[in-house]
């Protein structure tokens, strides 16, 4: 080759690099709004520096007015308010039943999104809440039970006219994931949503280049002093938590969870703190965090043990005092304590 050959060559070489390093996303851009009650936020790269709020808002207001029972007009409404059940028309509340009901087996009922009812009783949903005794209990657990109802090709069928759906357990969960395959379809690779707590880290941090790091409220935090406990280091992967933290209710002095137990049907009252889980998607991992703490820390760990597709930090109280926190083998070297 000749040299003047040669150094054009190299000069294109340079050139092309150079327009590959130009055309680097190094600068993050960032979406938040509100959307279930709570607040989402965005950070993403993106080498077009293209600005999807208006977007990722329209794709949220199709999930809430597939799931959300706050929204009258919202397809689970019209079938809680039904005798018999409706047509499914919406593909987001099918996508959802689906993983519901997959969730209730594994976890022999303990996350159920027919507890509606007993949700409403304590005061947690939509509906008016009354005065809880245990005769209305025992009356309303008679139709909480995905058992009575059944999704078909084009329907979703009520077999008590009485039962109603909730999705408070694992909507936020699936909201983050409806946004993550959003921002995805555009050709977004590096990404972390956050929507209530609950998200999806996609690729790394560009401008650290690193993996996303995710904090975990410290059980002991208030609404006006919440400090974490834990960081996560998350990628290609869902986070959720729950807790008692701040959605409580009480009644004569005592406090009682927003989690309702469908066996009981009381709150959960647990030693359990927290729990959040990390799997591929956001709804399945919402509703197992909403399943653990109903079952408890004891449970939760014999289940982790022989899932492999479930990762877990689990924070519990001890009869001694301190909080103790159980982490997964899969996560554990992911995992920084605060001390």
């Amino acid at each position: 080759m000749r040299v003047d050959s040669l150094m054009t060559y190299s000069l294109i070489v340079m050139l092309f690099y150079c327009s590959l390093a130009l055309h680097q996303p190094t600068d993050a851009l960032h979406i938040e709004g509100r959307t279930m009650g709570t607040t989402y936020h965005i950070t993403y790269f993106d080498e077009h520096g293209r600005d999807y709020k208006v977007s990722v808002d329209s794709v949220l207001r199709e999930v809430n007015h597939a799931i959300n029972t706050y929204d009258p007009t919202a397809e689970v409404s019209l079938f809680n308010k039904s005798t018999r059940g409706i047509l499914l028309s919406n593909s987001h509340l099918r996508s959802i039943l689906y993983t519901s009901e997959k969730v209730y087996r594994e976890s022999q009922g303990a996350f159920d999104p027919t507890v509606m009812p007993l949700v409403n009783a304590w005061g947690f949903g939509p509906g008016k809440s009354f005065h809880v005794t245990q005769a209305k209990i025992d009356s309303l657990k008679q139709f909480v039970g995905f058992q009575k109802i059944r999704i078909t090709k084009d329907s979703l069928i009520k077999l008590d006219p009485r039962v109603q759906l909730d999705f408070g357990g694992i909507g936020q969960g699936y909201g983050a994931d409806a946004i993550t395959l959003f921002l995805q379809s555009k050709g977004v690779t590096n990404l972390l949503v956050e929507l209530g707590g609950e998200g999806m880290a996609i690729g790394k941090n560009i401008q650290k280049n690193k993996a996303w790091t995710i904090g975990i409220l410290d059980p002991n935090s208030t609404r006006d002093n919440q400090f974490f406990k834990a960081y996560a280091e998350v990628k290609d992967q869902s986070y959720t938590t729950a807790g008692s933290y701040f959605n409580y209710r009480e009644i004569d002095g005592k406090k009682y969870s927003h989690t309702i137990d469908p066996v009981t049907g009381y709150p959960a009252d647990l030693p359990l703190l927290s729990a959040s889980v990390f799997a591929k998607d956001c709804t399945t991992a919402d509703a197992w965090d909403t399943a653990f703490m109903v079952m408890g820390h004891t449970q939760a760990i014999k289940l982790l043990s022989k899932r492999k597709d479930l990762d877990a930090i689990l924070m519990y109280s001890t009869l001694t005092g301190p909080i103790e926190t159980f982490i997964t083998a899969g996560i554990k070297n992911r995992i920084t304590l605060e001390r």
